[in-house]
């Protein structure tokens, strides 16, 4: 039989390991960290369960497809509980907007905030539809080895004018200024920017329509834990806390994993689920490969970074829905001062999880889990002294969640931490503390992205957010569906 090893067991690492394991692959998933999920940790203090993230779970029909590969039932592992709304958006001039997949809420949400762009609301939605099925359906699952590949797939972008922007794409079709940032502000969930990131990204108005937004009961990492039963009833092995110092090689092949703890063992192939700077820089570090493309991937954009506080609240909070977006008040000039600028600015916009109103087994009885996200320059970018500047910028988060939601929120608090860019890099290896891998430009997309094999290392793989089609749960499933294929073939 032969065997592979996956490097990281986060959402990527996992669909790979379980496609390899369920083909008959001896398949081995290995995970620096104490469990699954790689950005889907989770934390447990004080009674109260935090996720770390990923916490919006779209195209659950991709998830389900692991399972019946092997003829079992996603439900025997995992709980998906839908969410609704999908999002509640929220100004600072009080205007607020319901988004969802209910047709009739989100016409009256339109209507109210926004009614003249009903119909070019329904012109974009027309738009969405074709991207997603050229952008997602056809090419979401396909790797993309060189730059035939590429121009095959030109005429249908160019078709869709991908090489505008998001944002510039959405005011086409709208003109009010609230609805754009609704249409436009999902990039920022897969790490782009929607000034600058390729209209392509639009199909996942598509992909929440028709698939909807979705919850694992008990937590995110419930349903990485779910994936990784899935993997071990099926023969897999799994070894937890056991970090990767080294893949070795021969001339144009990898040949053994070995971790900081001594173990060691020859595969057929290899994949990682890692950071791809720290794969190539650090796992590679003795291969004339790993130093050249990490030499290379010095010269990418790599995604902005996170700053997280988690806190847990006395009291039931009805009004709250899952998923909050606080815009600040502004939009572009923020995205630029993130994106471009690498500064950290007075002002921000917050995404504020609240998974305790769908799901009340993450807090102790009476109490409600948070967290709130702002989205920060990578250390790349913004150089500053995280350890000085975190508890005052998680004062100021808290403080804002505070004025336009929770009035006596100190009062409440009974525990709370903040997740900050160092920890990125600490516990994931990111790359300067990046939080969703390469920057999702059109210069950095299929082709341009990692390759899901390795030019030169014939039996080297890459599964995840830094390889095709990107960030996101559904990217990254999608990325091990194309890499799956590929070392299958590799095997025969």
């Amino acid at each position: 039989m032969k065997k592979a090893c996956v490097i990281g067991a986060g959402f990527g690492g996992l669909a790979l390991a379980i496609r390899l394991q369920s083909a008959g692959i001896e398949t081995t998933l290995v995970e620096a960290r104490d469990k699954v999920g790689g950005r889907a940790y989770a934390w447990e203090r004080d009674g109260f369960t935090f996720d770390a993230g990923p916490t919006v779970i779209t195209d659950p029909d991709a998830l389900r497809e692991l399972w019946t590969l092997s003829s079992q039932d996603i439900a025997d592992d995992v709980d998906l509980m839908p969410v609704m709304p999908f999002y509640r958006l929220n100004w600072t001039d009080g205007v607020t907007f319901d988004y969802s997949n209910d047709e009739l809420a989100l016409r009256r949400e339109i209507d109210r905030v926004a009614p003249k762009d009903m119909a070019g609301y329904d012109e974009f939605l027309r738009y969405a539809a074709g991207v997603y099925q050229e952008g997602y359906v056809k090419l979401g699952h396909e790797a993309f080895l060189d730059f035939s590949s590429m121009i095959k797939a030109a005429p249908a972008l160019a078709r869709y004018q991908a090489w505008r922007s998001v944002y510039s794409m959405v005011s086409h079709y709208v003109k009010d200024e609230h609805l754009r940032q609704a249409l436009s502000f999902h990039t920022l969930l897969v790490g782009g920017n929607p000034m600058t990131t390729s209209a392509i990204y639009a199909l996942i108005h598509k992909l929440e329509k028709d698939g909807g937004v979705w919850w694992a009961r008990g937590g995110t990492n419930k349903l990485a834990q779910g994936m990784a039963r899935l993997f071990q009833r099926l023969g897999g092995e799994l070894r937890l806390g056991e970090k990767v110092a080294q893949i070795h090689t021969l001339g144009d092949q990898v040949t053994e994993v070995e971790t900081e703890s001594g173990w060691k063992q020859r595969f057929d192939a290899i994949a990682s689920n890692g950071d791809i700077m720290h794969t190539y820089r650090d796992l590679l570090s003795g291969n004339q490969r790993g130093r050249d493309m990490a030499h290379k991937l010095k010269q990418k954009r790599f995604s902005p970074s996170l700053f997280v506080v988690h806190f847990g609240l006395e009291g039931t909070w009805p009004g709250i829905p899952h998923h909050t977006i606080l815009f600040g008040p502004r939009y572009k000039g923020l995205l630029d001062d993130i994106f471009e600028h690498g500064v950290l600015p007075r002002d921000f916009s917050i995404y504020l999880h609240h998974p305790t109103v769908t799901d009340p087994s993450l807090a102790p009885a009476g109490k409600s889990t948070f967290y709130a996200l702002v989205p920060v320059a990578n250390m790349g970018k913004l150089p500053i002294d995280w350890a000085e500047v975190g508890p005052i910028l998680e004062k100021r988060v808290l403080a804002e969640v505070g004025r336009r939601l929770i009035p006596d929120i100190d009062d409440r608090i009974v525990t709370k931490f903040h997740y900050a860019p160092p920890d990125f890099e600490a516990d994931l290896g990111a790359y300067r503390g990046n939080g969703f891998s390469l920057e999702p430009l059109l210069t950095q997309s299929a082709y341009f992205r990692g390759h899901n094999r390795d030019d030169k290392l014939r039996n080297f793989y890459l599964v995840g957010a830094g390889t095709h089609p990107g960030a996101g749960i559904p990217g990254v499933v999608g990325s091990a569906k194309a890499t799956a294929k590929l070392m299958l073939e590799g095997l025969k």
